[in-house]
């Protein structure tokens, strides 16, 4: 096949396919086919993005997504975006091999769809698949739906989004999508043609995750939070391999978790320095996610120019099937170590449930221990804002019915205390 100044060449490498440097690709977002452009490598060096598999579609994604959850803020407001720099890295990322954008219609207070739209002028759109989410907890009746896609479209100056997504599904936000039959309300938007593809993107534990993907024939991917960490942590592993044995495509989110594997404390990075292969903390936390063949690529919320090259040379090294056992190891030994570091000796056994004033104890505990053993505060208080505020630990009565219940001997009402301080 003749680009416009040269001949496309497309190579197979641990199952996987790659486009050569210096080579014409981009993606038409209406069909799987690749079309001609000049691909740009502002470092003058060669850079190779993999590409790999989407569930059943034929359409191959970019090992890195670039997510647009956490661009670059004046001041710490996350409603003041540094327009510049991000539509900057966007584009360098795209012009580096990135076909995969993602987005929302809550995130940066509402403004981050506007900022995509704007840095995928100029020819930037038809290079990418760009993805949205519809927020249900927004949702007061179908009517909603049509006027959220139709403000989206515009903020976005497209036509069509290519992969939408329910977004944060998980137990009290999944009623809503089956109660107001929104799912019904996104066949019809799939047969005009607003979006192309139907997804969801998941906070919760497996069971629900299981009920999700197993309740709607159309689902074409999900996306999930999944690190080395996090391998047994809301859908985990085995919704990971659910979902792909499924023919669903997987885009994990929070592959750094949200930043805490890039910086772990002392004694995990004494564990990871015991490899023989040196690298970064957040290039050990990438290539264990793209280890896997089930995982169709990575999203990463940037916030800096730096953050865009560090995530573009991980996926450059990134193969399927590339971590020795003794690199699997060293995982396994870091992912205890971490674990060690919770505060609260939780196994979820759920002995304690139901409670009598509807606290979700297993639920509290494992988000407040996530914060506690990363140091990620801010991220929990996210995850714990999800949670229905009925179900949250503020609402202990102190009856003590779920301590005499516990095998663990946990003081379960004193850390419940302490967790909804944290998170609150």
């Amino acid at each position: 096949m003749q680009g416009l100044a040269g001949t496309r060449r497309l190579i197979a490498v641990n199952g996987l396919d790659h486009f050569l440097p210096g080579r014409e690709r981009s993606l038409s977002p209406t069909c799987g086919t690749w079309a001609p452009h000049r691909e740009t490598i502002e470092s003058g060096g060669s850079m190779l993005m993999h590409y790999r598999s989407f569930g059943n579609l034929d359409w191959k994604p970019s090992a890195l997504g670039f997510g647009a959850m956490r661009l670059p803020v004046v001041g710490g407001d996350q409603a003041r975006v540094d327009e510049a720099e991000a539509v900057r890295m966007i584009r360098h990322a795209i012009d580096r091999g990135v076909n995969y954008v993602d987005t929302a219609y809550t995130y940066h207070q509402g403004i981050s769809e506007s900022i995509v739209g704007r840095a995928l002028r100029d020819g930037y759109r038809e290079r990418v698949r760009l993805a949205s989410k519809l927020p249900p907890w927004l949702l007061k009746s179908i009517g909603d739906c049509d006027r959220i896609l139709g403000e989206q479209l515009q903020r976005l100056q497209t036509d069509h989004i290519d992969f939408y997504l329910m977004h944060g599904l998980n137990k009290d936000r999944w009623p809503v999508v089956r109660e107001l039959k929104v799912l019904d309300w996104a066949d019809k938007a799939l047969a005009d043609g607003r979006i192309h593809y139907l997804g969801f993107s998941f906070h919760d534990r497996l069971s629900m995750f299981e009920e999700i993907l197993n309740a709607y024939p159309g689902w074409s991917f999900c996306q999930i939070q999944y690190n080395y960490v996090d391998d047994e942590f809301q859908a985990g592993m085995r919704g990971l391999r659910l979902a792909a044995g499924k023919g669903l495509g997987v885009v994990v989110m929070e592959p750094l978790r949200g930043g805490a594997l890039a910086s772990p404390p002392a004694q995990i990075q004494t564990i990871l320095n015991a490899s023989p292969h040196k690298a970064e903390p957040a290039d050990r936390a990438l290539q264990w996610v793209w280890n896997q063949p089930e995982v169709s690529l990575a999203l990463s919320g940037m916030s800096s120019m730096e953050h865009v090259e560090q995530n573009l040379a991980s996926a450059e090294n990134s193969h399927v099937g590339a971590l020795t056992e003794q690199d699997l190891a060293l995982y396994a030994n870091a992912r205890v170590a971490y674990r060690g570091l919770r505060p609260i000796p939780c196994t979820d056994c759920q002995y304690c449930q139901p409670c009598p004033n509807n606290v979700d104890i297993p639920r509290v505990f494992e988000t407040y221990n996530g914060g506690v053993m990363l140091g990620a505060q801010d991220r929990a208080r996210f995850l714990y804002s999800l949670q229905k505020e009925t179900d949250r630990a503020n609402n202990c009565q102190e009856c003590g019915e779920c301590e005499e219940q516990c095998p663990q001997q946990i003081e379960i009402i004193q850390w419940l205390k302490k967790a909804h301080e944290y998170m609150k």
